[in-house]
């Protein structure tokens, strides 16, 4: 009883250890989250392989109770809760599919429990994959790298681990001494802006005079679209329409920015593309923050304050000569809206994001290494602008 014991805390002190340092915000670090299916399926009972998921889980969000608390301006104690609340889906999922066999079986379980935390309904809390590892251990190689990772992951856990241990380790050196993210180009400039939770909120015509005076400052000859935050432009409205293009007029620009729509469900949360010839909504949030922004139970509690999830939404669009994969924020952390562009062949990944209600902790790290990840396994060049 006791080494069983023993056993047991030693598995769930990896995991933890194993999620925060795969997800530390360390691009090269994430191969480290490959050791996950061998703890969980090494675990002695259901209970442990439980424990040993929510300590992985858990472990890599870590930096949530404290950005809940700060986004809801609340006490710890309900980001807590959230915490807490988000690791489920993932513990019950691992924690159903566990097995006490170390055979082909114990690996066709872990792989169904890979797709079922990679895609909705439970993908919508699919933080934390270990597949996003993916780019780090097989650059450039698209489909192909994400499927041998997949089958790598599904030999941890079983008994022919050992194999798996090798090829990984081998893969992880080779990368970290010549893997490189792609190229970023040189005519797409994301703009980074650090004006914490103002941004958006201020729809006066001299804050947007004002942003875009910045913008113009940092825009340098030769880029033909720029990148601004999610949330840069506040509310689109036809009165912002006129007065971005009016600003623009004359130069060779088009700029993406975040916004909102409202509309009588809410609100949408969006990019448009705006220059002096033209403005467009060119991408709906396929996936929300739940709770904070995505709240499906609001309508029946008559409430219409929350952001649509336009699921399986628009997954490319092109934008001065070409096909962009937009992402808003919290979809840089799942897996399911990044893979559903891909199926179009983008040429580049475009990555929006808030992040204000994040400072103190590694969250906006972490969306930038998943970034820097997809971008190297389908060797597709990246650009990110986020406001802290």
């Amino acid at each position: 009883m006791r080494r069983d014991t023993l056993s047991s805390l030693a598995l769930v002190s990896s995991s933890v250890a194993c999620g925060m340092m795969a997800w530390s915000g360390i691009t090269l670090a994430l191969p480290l989250a490959v050791a996950f299916p061998a703890f969980w399926s090494l675990a002695p009972n259901r209970l442990t392989a439980a424990m040993v998921s929510a300590g992985y889980f858990l472990a890599a969000s870590h930096g949530l109770p404290q950005g809940v608390a700060t986004y809801f301006r609340a006490d710890l104690w309900l980001g807590l809760a959230l915490w807490l609340i988000a690791s489920s889906a993932f513990v019950l999922v691992h924690a159903l599919l566990w097995s006490s066999g170390t055979g082909w079986a114990s690996g066709a379980r872990y792989v169904l429990a890979m797709l079922i935390t990679a895609l909705p309904p439970i993908g919508i809390l699919g933080w934390a994959h270990p597949i996003t590892a993916a780019g780090i251990l097989f650059p450039g190689l698209g489909w192909i790298g994400l499927t041998a990772m997949a089958a790598g992951l599904a030999l941890m856990a079983t008994r022919y681990r050992p194999a798996a241990i090798v090829a990984f380790a081998s893969l992880w050196i080779w990368s970290a001494a010549c893997g490189k993210t792609a190229n970023l180009g040189h005519e797409w400039l994301g703009v980074d802006l650090k004006l914490g939770k103002a941004l958006g909120r201020n729809g006066s015509l001299q804050w947007h005079r004002d942003l875009f005076t910045r913008v113009n400052s940092v825009r340098e000859p030769g880029y033909r679209v720029v990148v601004l935050p999610e949330s840069a432009l506040g509310l689109w409205t036809p009165t912002v329409e006129r007065l971005w293009r009016e600003q623009l007029r004359g130069l060779d620009t088009t700029v993406i920015a975040g916004a909102a729509i409202v509309n009588a469900d809410g609100y949408d949360n969006v990019m448009v593309s705006v220059s002096a010839t033209d403005a467009r909504i060119i991408y709906r949030e396929r996936m929300p923050v739940p709770v904070s922004m995505w709240r499906p139970w609001a309508n029946w509690a008559g409430q219409q304050d929350g952001a649509r999830a336009v699921m399986f939404g628009t997954p490319v669009v092109e934008i001065a000569g070409s096909r962009i994969a937009p992402l808003i924020c919290y979809e840089q952390l799942l897996v399911w809206p990044l893979l559903q562009s891909m199926l179009h062949s983008p040429d580049r990944i475009v990555l929006i994001g808030n992040g204000w209600w994040t400072e103190g902790t590694n969250i906006v790290a972490i969306q930038r290494s998943s970034a820097e990840a997809w971008s190297r396994l389908f060797a597709v060049p990246v650009t990110i602008s986020f406001n802290r």
